[in-house]
């Protein structure tokens, strides 16, 4: 559950709680292996890539410039000791080149097997306790680009986990939190989806007790999602399980603690604000040129908003109120009172 917003400072880049972190589905369920520190980190890139991407800071994409992630921030997100986070990032930097993960990818000549690593170079600045790391190319369209097939939730969700076992499933079971219920997961599939180690915890007692059960105790404590899961066999051996999902409500997660008339760092607007604008004022707000010249390039050209003005206001207009969080450039007041665009 979220706590009151800290506001997070990462040379440059601000993050706190809601900070959303946004990942292809086809990464979602791929199959990888990585400790609690390094899915920590790599969450943390994540979000400052597409900060940096959403601010046409394009050098971090067209030209491999290495994202930095402060040992401070990562302490803050968290909650870690500094002593152990220096530790542990010191480690996680030194292992985190090997790691790979395989995912199936459409392409013109049927569907391809992918294995790529995550980052194509990563250092550790002992002098600065920073992290400097560059993302795999394989990587990148995964965790920037802007459509339909994403996965995205906030970063205050799992701070709290303590097992990488429980990131990594509630990662997996929020990408199907619309339906309630994931597909039944074969033994050995799941063990791949979750990262579990070849020829680790391969009595079912021992996988439920150090993989399985903890991680959904943690989700269920901690998260916006309680689930259940369902175990299937074969003879007398399980060899599947599905989960349901329910989300949370309102009331069960602990609300910011600050002011609704504070202007928010990172949209210029204030809650009220955000919350007071009508369906009319929205449309107008996303229809105008100023907002189109600044947010046009999210959008990809494939995308069904592209197809006519109408298509356009409800995609932008609904992704304006779920997350303003995204639209940082102006103030929502110079939009309104900016000149409309032509309809097409």
């Amino acid at each position: 559950m979220l706590g009151c917003i800290n506001t997070v400072k990462n040379k440059g880049v601000l993050m706190n709680n809601k900070s959303l972190v946004v990942k292809e589905n086809s990464l979602i369920q791929a199959s990888y292996t990585l400790s609690l520190v390094e899915q920590r980190l790599l969450l943390l890139a994540i979000i400052v890539i597409r900060e940096h991407t959403h601010k046409n800071e394009l050098d971090y994409i067209a030209f491999d410039k290495p994202i930095e992630i402060y040992a401070d921030a990562y302490i803050k997100q968290f909650g870690v000791h500094r002593q152990t986070a220096y530790k542990n990032l010191k480690e996680a930097s030194k292992t985190l080149f090997a790691r790979q993960f395989s995912y199936q990818e459409k392409r013109q000549k049927g569907m391809a097997n992918v294995t790529s690593r995550w980052v194509s170079d990563v250092a550790y600045i002992d002098s600065e306790a920073l992290v400097e790391l560059t993302f795999s190319r394989a990587i990148i369209p995964l965790i920037t680009e802007l459509e339909s097939s994403l996965t995205s939730y906030e970063i205050g969700q799992v701070s709290n986990l303590t097992s990488g076992y429980a990131l990594r499933l509630y990662e997996l079971l929020i990408a199907w939190k619309s339906k309630g219920v994931t597909p039944k997961w074969q033994l050995e599939e799941f063990r791949r989806k979750m990262g579990v180690e070849e020829g680790k915890y391969l009595r079912m007692g021992q996988f439920k007790e150090k993989v399985l059960d903890f991680a959904v105790e943690q989700i269920n404590e901690y998260t916006d999602i309680t689930v259940k899961y369902q175990q299937y066999k074969n003879g007398r051996k399980v060899d599947a399980f599905k989960f349901t999902i329910k989300i949370d409500s309102i009331e069960k997660t602990v609300k910011p603690n600050r002011d609704p008339n504070t202007i928010d760092w990172i949209n210029n607007k204030t809650d009220n604000e955000v919350n007071a604008l009508k369906p009319k004022q929205l449309a107008r707000a996303v229809n105008s040129k100023k907002f189109i010249s600044d947010y046009a390039h999210l959008v990809m050209p494939q995308n069904p908003a592209n197809s006519s003005s109408s298509a356009w206001i409800t995609h932008m207009a609904t992704w304006l109120k779920k997350d303003p969080s995204k639209f940082t450039k102006r103030s929502m007041k110079e939009y309104l009172d900016d000149e409309q665009a032509d309809r097409f």
